[in-house]
Parts: structure tokens; C-alpha cells; sequence
């Protein structure tokens, strides 16, 4: 390969880099954006949550007192148990939530651009 081929492949490869770090950028801005908003929307409805949890709470514990006739100690396990139970299925859920991948317009292209320059054809789709 002569120099001027050498230098029209770099050029090439700077030119793929540049567009992938472009997308990668905008696409890292609208995630960073959507993220934050998301952060700071749910700090927002934790605080409440948790507001509002206490309140039910002590409402929760009188009542099991007066109804059941139960000890403190009875009425506390009772209703750890249950906050236990629930803690479980909210962290289960938001876990799941949150294993979406971050950038995936980009990894894509990146992958097909790689796909293109190796010659290699893409895996068929299903």
C-alpha cells in the first residue's frame, strides 16, 4: 500500500470515529438530560413516600393496637414483616428497570460500522 492509499484510510477511519463520537455525544446528552430529570423526579416522590409510609405507619400500628389487642412488640414485628416483604418487591422491580442499556443507537452503529470495515455480514435477524 503506498503512502497516499495509507493516508486515505486514515482519513476514512478519522471520519467513522468523528460521526460515532458525534452520535455517542448527543446520544450521552439526551441520556444524561433524561437521567437527571428521572433523579430528581423520584428523590422528589421518595420524600413524599417516605411521608407519607410514616404517617400510615403510626395510623397502622394504633389501629392493629386497638383491634387485636396485640403488644407493641407484636404490632412492630408484625408490620416489619410486612415492610420487609414489600422493600423486597420494590427493589426487584426498580432493579429490573434499570438494566436498560445507556447509548444503544450508538453501540449499534458502531457495530455495523465494525462489521462493514472486517468484511464480516451482519448475523441474520430472529
Amino acid at each position: 500500500m503506498n503512502l497516499n492509499g495509507a493516508s486515505r484510510l486514515s482519513g476514512l477511519l478519522t471520519s467513522v470515529v468523528d460521526l460515532h463520537v458525534r452520535m455517542a455525544m448527543q446520544e450521552a446528552n439526551k441520556d444524561k438530560r433524561r437521567l437527571i430529570t428521572g433523579a430528581v423526579i423520584l428523590g422528589g416522590g421518595l420524600s413524599f413516600l417516605l411521608l407519607g409510609v410514616v404517617m400510615s405507619q403510626i395510623a397502622l400500628a394504633l389501629w392493629v393496637r386497638q383491634t387485636w389487642r396485640l403488644t407493641w412488640l407484636a404490632v412492630t414485628l408484625i408490620l416489619g414483616g410486612i415492610d420487609l416483604a414489600l422493600s423486597g418487591v420494590f427493589l426487584r422491580v426498580g432493579g429490573a428497570l434499570l438494566k436498560q442499556p445507556l447509548l444503544p443507537e450508538t453501540l449499534a452503529g458502531l457495530r455495523s460500522t465494525t462489521r462493514a470495515l472486517t468484511g464480516r455480514r451482519p448475523p441474520p435477524p430472529g
